[in-house]
């Protein structure tokens, strides 16, 4: 295989930032093999791969939180050891995670100075965040509390307690997969303006068409190893993807949807009360999901996402039991185990805790919900033998990369897990799927097997329901689209009748009618 390394006249000014030969091993995994990978002043550069490819291990190690076994990472030019985060910000390394490190009942000013060595005088910092957020077009309160903060302004907090320790290079993880097209659209301004003073970016997405937008270079790594460069402005996002996985991208196709069915899940004037002052009531939500059909809800997380869930998986019971019916027998009442008996088949958000055991076997993870449909259990003894065979069955049917139905949920990627956990629902053969997030970080091979798995179960006659904040997958699945805002559902529409941007404003809170011919639009409150 040819070098990727770069070479550059002698009087050329030396890279931001430059790796040579950075190696990172696990127990059992080889998660950086001797990669190579130079990051100029002022550039947009993409860091691509699929999930396990070895992304996240090389940017905790440029930022300090692990440390390579092996190979020299020199900084402006001069060999440099990164001990922890604190050195890394101190050479002008910043990080903007995937997951927020906030804390809800403290202010904007107090989140800040919890994440800077030296935050001086609350009013003084303060002025200072306002003037940051001023120059870069980062609207925010230094005094309000984070509670109070959308989604978006949230992440705006991240980024301008990076900006206010002056970084020279600034690593965004997955940065808009909480934001809506317009408030992504503001951040790629932003991102523009730093790149222009000279502040570099390493951009990590799996929203390959951002990547195009945004970004000058791309390094793609696959099973540790750097495999190409590439300009994404001169590929596509399809050419992109199969740079990624090293073979052809299988795209899901959707066929026409017929007559819809019966309706298999009708929620009527649902509403909650939660004692926790964080969460998102829901009011007077109603809506239907029909055989054969798929509708997607979208919504900035926070708003309400969480509560339907809840609602809808029996995690939560509502006073009226009419609220929720699933295949016409009302259910509000009804735990999950008697709406999974029902017909009810479920993917939660959250893929360690709550959709598999992080320590448990997949074999054992399999049982979490299959006992009931398959005959994995008899006379209250387990058959293991069957759990066995019932998880390498999903393992081998959704393409699962992992070490046999032995292997710990914990050891998977979140690509492979989340493969595994939708395969233990579909396999079940459900009348109705509500699934959250299906594809949230997978990369784009993982993300086109689960859209095509969701796509056939709807197709054979189930109902789905797909809660998700990511508008390209939306449109790609949906036959009829709903927007939830503060905990408000927005009456649905055929897919193929509005647009990206339209629902864009409806996550931003524009309810009503969305702006097209007759211009009228009401904000939700």
């Amino acid at each position: 295989m040819p070098s990727h390394a770069e070479t550059f006249p002698p009087d050329a000014p030396p890279p931001r930032l430059e790796l040579r030969g950075i190696t990172k091993r696990f127990p059992g995994c080889l998660a950086n093999d001797h990669v190579d990978l130079v990051l100029q002043p002022g550039e947009i550069h993409a860091l691509l791969g699929e999930n396990g490819a070895g992304k996240s291990t090389l940017v905790k190690m440029i930022y300090g939180v692990l440390h390579p076994d092996s190979g020299t990472m020199l900084w402006q030019g001069v060999a440099t050891d990164v001990p922890d985060p604190a050195g890394a910000r101190r050479l002008g390394i910043g990080m903007v995670f995937q997951h927020f490190s906030l804390f809800d009942t403290l202010t904007v000013t107090e989140n800040i100075a919890l994440g800077l060595d030296d935050a001086g005088r609350m009013d003084e910092l303060a002025d200072r965040i306002r003037s940051v957020s001023e120059r870069y077009g980062l609207a925010l309160d230094p005094e309000r509390h984070v509670f109070h903060l959308s989604v978006g302004e949230r992440q705006r907090v991240e980024i301008v307690r990076c900006l206010l320790q002056d970084p020279k290079l600034l690593i965004m993880d997955e940065p808009t997969s909480v934001l809506t097209p317009q408030e992504a659209a503001k951040l790629f301004e932003t991102l523009r303006v730093l790149a222009a003073e000279g502040c570099t970016i390493l951009y990590i997405s799996h929203k390959l068409e951002e990547i195009r937008a945004l970004c000058s270079r791309a390094t793609v790594l696959r099973a540790g190893k750097v495999v190409g460069a590439a300009d994404p402005r001169q590929e596509t996002a399809r050419s992109l993807a199969e740079m990624m996985m090293g073979a052809e991208l299988s795209t899901p196709e959707r066929s026409p949807q017929g007559a819809a069915g019966a309706a298999r899940l009708s929620v009527r004037h649902l509403s909650t009360t939660s004692d926790n002052p964080f969460a998102t009531n829901l009011k007077d939500v109603g809506f239907e999901v029909r055989a054969g059909e798929i509708l997607g809800i979208a919504g900035v997380a926070g708003n309400g996402q969480a509560e339907l869930m809840a609602a809808l998986s029996g995690e939560m019971l509502v006073a009226d039991a009419e609220s929720v019916v699933i295949e016409g027998t009302s259910a509000g009442h009804l735990g999950p185990r008697a709406r999974r008996a029902l017909g009810l088949a479920f993917v939660p958000e959250e893929r360690l805790g709550r959709g598999a055991v992080p320590e448990l076997s997949l074999s054992e993870n399999a049982l979490l919900s299959g006992y009931a449909r398959e005959p994995l259990v008899r006379g209250g003894m387990v058959h293991f033998g069957r759990a066995r065979a019932y998880a390498e069955t999903i393992i081998r049917g959704f393409n699962v990369v992992a070490h046999g139905h032995r292997a710990e949920a914990r050891s998977l990627s979140g690509g492979n897990l989340q493969k595994f956990i939708i395969g233990r629902e579909i396999l079940q053969k459900p009348k109705l799927l509500v699934v959250g997030q299906p594809t949230w970080g997978v990369d784009a091979g993982a993300a086109a097997a689960i859209h095509k798995a969701l796509i056939g179960l709807a197709r054979s006659g189930a109902a789905v329901l797909v809660i998700s904040q990511d508008l390209d997958e939306l449109f790609v699945l949906s036959d009829r689209i709903s927007v939830l805002f503060h905990g408000r559902l927005s009456d649905s529409r055929p897919t193929h009748e509005t647009t990206v941007e339209r629902i864009g404003l409806l996550m931003g809170g524009l309810f009503g009618t969305p702006p097209d011919e007759d211009g009228e639009i009401t904000r939700a409150v």
